[in-house]
């Protein structure tokens, strides 16, 4: 493999963290035979992955360090999937994922009912801390919701009679 060299002196600031001994705060800060310990290191050995894990498509190595508690399942883990075909840079990547959080926590509710666990909503979803810290926000977000239902309901019912 031929290793090519490329110039970047022409960008303005490039490599100037190349020199451990060159440090940008020097007239303000005094330095010492410690400055510099430490900074060289030995890559630890990288995680065992023993789920799925999924990893950005501009990044094709895992990182050395990843969470396994929860592995991507259901809808939301084909959501998340589907999401990581696309780049960071783009909705098509970040909207799913958001969906998928959303979808998540209603398969996580759903998951307590069928393990016999009847889950306290209002303590879970922080009720009684927004009614404390933010009450005209927690009446605003009920106002919303009960007139996004009943705008639902409505033409859910004009559906229906327009059938007729």
């Amino acid at each position: 493999m031929k290793n090519t060299a490329i110039d970047h002196s022409h960008i303005k600031g490039w490599g100037v963290d190349a020199d451990p001994l060159d440090v940008p705060a020097y007239p303000m800060k005094r330095r010492t035979e410690n400055d510099n310990k430490g900074m060289y290191w030995e890559r630890p050995a990288h995680q065992v992955q023993t789920v799925e894990i999924l990893k950005s498509n501009e990044r094709p190595d895992l990182t050395a360090v990843f969470g396994t508690s929860t592995p991507p399942s259901g809808l939301s883990g084909k959501i998340r999937r589907f999401a990581f075909k696309y780049s960071e840079a783009s909705f098509a990547h970040w909207l799913p994922l958001i969906l998928a959080d959303r979808i998540n926590m209603l398969e996580g509710i759903a998951d307590d009912f069928k393990k016999g666990h009847i889950p306290n909503l209002i303590d879970e979803l922080g009720v009684k801390s927004e009614l404390k810290h933010n009450p005209k926000g927690f009446a605003k977000k009920v106002l919303v919701g009960v007139a996004v239902t009943a705008l639902f309901i409505a033409w859910m019912r004009r559906d229906d009679h327009d059938e007729d």
